[in-house]
């Protein structure tokens, strides 16, 4: 594929000049160098998000991006004359094809396995066509249909003979009060010899049934032989073909060093490791002398259990993780990381305020793509802490005041208050919309569903209070700024009473979760002011940041 047919300018996607805030970071791909073991570091940037939107724009447009839910990538490249051009990536094939014009193609290597890769194909399509053969069996049907029938017969002669043996017991009854000693004993064998047909009939039908369901019982006994052999037989040669192309697959890092998928996870590689966005991105621009300066990646298409249409996502820990310390190999490390991403408004001997960046997260979450964090950031800097806590939290994609205690008793306290609804918030944020109202209270109970984390949605029987006081305070065109006051705290509680019908019914700008759809390159709420009383001086704190937007 010529280098200039995947190589986009950014007039293809944005329409305005470089600033600051565009070359922020809202998250970071970190992987350490094999050799030198340096933190190497590619953000996510404001800029390289709002690429991403623009992409997502297309795809919106053209309905062979909407058949499947996958990851798509944008990479933000400097070329060698220092301008700055665009790659996009799809995660595995799209349609059932690897090569698309205008996309980043595959990672080179399965070109040296095509032929095995097609025999083996051949193979296993073969195999899926047996077992849905053998899944089809004709005596699969005939079995259920006439099981089914002779259930229904034994059924039916069941309620026959119950209802004959109740006629037989009234019989004997009456006999016992009518009937002359003399016919007495031929009436009871009479009696008797029903009762002996009725079992004969009854164990007839049985053993007709085990006559004619034995031999299709038996040839479905051996095709589920058979299926369970085909299955691990294609297990065997799906493995076989996997470790083929992961050892043909080759990476090359920007040292210039080339290295096969199979070296780099001896261990054993997850299925479709080399087929996702960033080591197609990152390989990509190694290969052909391009310094990469951002990147993003989102899913497209249908949500799937934990992925929603439009959001970012980082790398995935099983097969994209462990390969982004060898790719980014080569680009220079940012030593200075720490304290040029955590901006501390105020700091004592007990606590630590920070200005948090939005798309940053305020502790560490569970998996190995959710480490970065306000927290996290602030215990490498500070290595000689012993204790660290962040005593309340911010949205990922939310800014502004957040602070930290510095030992127990401390974080205690200020926990404490905040539970108490003793500490002073404020908010700032663009609402997508104009709102009428210039004042007013909005108070509706919150309820998050379980099984839809973390979105949270108003429900008067299940929902928790959660109260916001809010002010106007300009509108701006076809948007209102507006000042919230939260006198709760619950999760999304300042999203959901802006955009609910039942709050102020519009979204906040950029809030993708909640539905809005107008162009920003992120969340546009701020956590402008914070006013608490310090746990041991006892005076007033009162913390303000600007709003940077």
């Amino acid at each position: 594929m010529p280098f200039t047919e995947v190589l986009h300018p950014l007039s293809d996607f944005i329409e305005y000049d470089l600033t600051d805030d565009d070359l922020s970071a809202n998250y970071w791909y970190e992987g350490y160098c094999l050799q030198s073991g340096d933190l190497l570091r590619l953000p996510r940037t404001a800029l390289v998000e709002t690429i991403a939107h623009s992409l997502m724009q297309y795809l919106a447009k053209d309905e062979r991006y909407s058949r499947e839910g996958k990851m798509y990538g944008i990479l933000l490249v400097e070329i060698p004359t220092g301008e700055r051009r665009v790659l996009k990536a799809f995660s595995g094939s799209l349609n059932g094809q690897n090569v698309f014009d205008g996309w980043v193609p595959p990672i080179p290597g399965r070109e040296q396995v095509a032929i095995q890769e097609e025999h083996t194909l051949a193979e296993l399509d073969a195999i899926k066509q047996e077992l849905i053969t053998l899944k089809q069996l004709p005596q699969r049907q005939e079995y259920e249909t006439l099981s089914r029938e002779f259930e229904q017969q034994l059924q039916a002669m069941s309620d026959r003979h119950r209802y004959r043996k109740s006629q037989r017991q009234q019989q004997r009854q009456l006999i016992d009060e009518t009937i002359s000693p003399a016919t007495l004993t031929t009436t009871l064998e009479q009696l008797d010899e029903e009762s002996r047909q009725d079992g004969i009939e009854r164990r007839r039908l049985k053993q007709e049934r085990d006559t004619v369901l034995q031999p299709l019982q038996e040839a479905i006994a051996s095709a589920n032989i058979k299926i369970q052999h085909l299955k691990q037989k294609r297990k065997a040669l799906s493995r076989q073909l996997q470790v083929q192309m992961h050892a043909a697959y080759s990476l090359m890092n920007f040292l210039g060093q080339s290295v096969s998928l199979q070296q780099l996870m001896p261990n054993g590689l997850p299925t479709g490791t080399g087929d996702c966005c960033a080591p197609k991105l990152l390989h990509y621009a190694a290969t052909h002398g391009l310094k990469p300066l951002a990147m993003a990646e989102f899913w497209w298409g249908s949500s799937c259990q934990d992925k929603i249409q439009g959001e970012f996502y980082g790398a995935c820990m099983e097969r994209c993780q462990p390969l982004i310390g060898f790719l980014l190999s080569g680009l220079k490390p940012d030593s200075n990381f720490d304290k040029e991403q955590i901006n501390v408004i105020y700091e004592d001997e007990w606590l630590i305020a920070v200005n948090k960046p939005a798309g940053l997260l305020s502790v560490p979450g569970r998996y190995f793509d959710t480490q970065d964090s306000v927290l996290s950031r602030l215990r490498r800097l500070l290595t000689q802490e012993t204790m660290l806590a962040a005593v309340h939290r911010l949205d990922q994609d939310t800014s502004g005041i957040l602070l930290l205690a510095r030992d127990r008793q401390t974080y205690r306290q200020l926990s404490q208050q905040f539970q108490q609804r003793q500490v002073h918030k404020v908010y700032e944020a663009i609402l997508a919309g104009v709102v009428s109202t210039e004042t007013g209270i909005i108070d509706l109970p919150l309820w998050g569903d379980p099984e839809n984390r973390p979105y949270q949605q108003v429900d008067w029987q299940r929902g928790k209070p959660s109260v916001t006081n809010f002010r106007a305070i300009a509108r701006e065109g076809d948007y209102t700024r507006v000042e919230f006051v939260p006198l709760t705290g619950r999760t999304h509680q300042l999203r959901v009473h802006a955009s609910d019908v039942q709050g102020l019914g519009v979204v906040i700008l950029g809030d993708r979760f909640y539905g809005c759809t107008a162009k920003a390159n992120r969340l546009h709420l701020h956590a402008r002011e914070l006013c608490f009383l310090h746990p041991h001086s006892g005076k007033i704190i009162h913390l303000q940041v600007k709003t940077p937007f």
